[in-house]
C-alpha cells in the first residue's frame, strides 16, 4: 500500500512502483495546488515520461514551448527532452504519471521531502544531488 507523499502543498501517490513492476514502470498521482511554481527545467536521462491529466489544467514547458494538459488528455516526453511543470490556474491540477522504465520508485519523493519540508530557506545543493542521483538533470548542471 502506497500512502500520499506531501512535499510542501504537492501531493505524490504511487499506483504500482519499480519495485512492484520488477522495473517495468512506475505510475503515480500528482497532485498541484493553484498557481504553484513546480519544478526547475529539467530531463531524465533514462526514462520516458507520459502525463494523464485528470483534473484542472497543468502547464507543461517542453523545450521552451508551453502546452497545456487538460483533462483526459496526454502527453509524453521521451527521455531527453527538456521540460518543467507549473499549475497557473487558480485550480488544483491533478494527474497520473506513467515511467518508463520504473527507475525513480517514491524513494526519489521521499528524500526531496525530507530535504524541503523544513524550516528555513531549502538547500539547494542538496535537491540538485537528490536530483542528479535520480537521473532528473536540471539544465544548470547539464551546461
Amino acid at each position: 500500500m502506497h500512502y500520499p507523499i506531501q512535499i510542501g502543498r504537492i501531493s505524490v501517490t504511487f499506483l504500482q512502483s519499480r519495485h512492484e513492476t520488477g522495473g517495468a514502470f512506475d505510475l503515480f498521482e500528482l497532485i498541484v495546488p493553484p498557481n504553484f511554481y513546480l519544478s526547475v527545467p529539467h530531463l531524465h536521462r533514462d526514462y520516458d515520461e507520459t502525463i494523464l491529466g485528470l483534473n484542472g489544467i497543468a502547464t507543461w514547458t517542453i523545450n521552451g514551448e508551453e502546452i497545456q494538459v487538460k483533462p483526459g488528455q496526454l502527453l509524453t516526453i521521451p527521455r531527453g527532452t527538456v521540460h518543467s511543470q507549473n499549475n497557473l490556474h487558480n485550480d488544483t491540477a491533478r494527474m497520473m504519471c506513467l515511467l518508463t522504465p520504473g527507475l525513480l520508485g517514491p524513494e526519489y519523493f521521499r528524500e526531496l521531502a525530507a530535504t524541503l519540508n523544513t524550516d528555513g530557506p531549502p538547500d539547494i545543493a542538496s535537491i540538485g544531488n537528490i536530483m542528479v542521483r535520480y537521473g532528473v538533470i536540471p539544465i544548470s548542471a547539464e551546461r
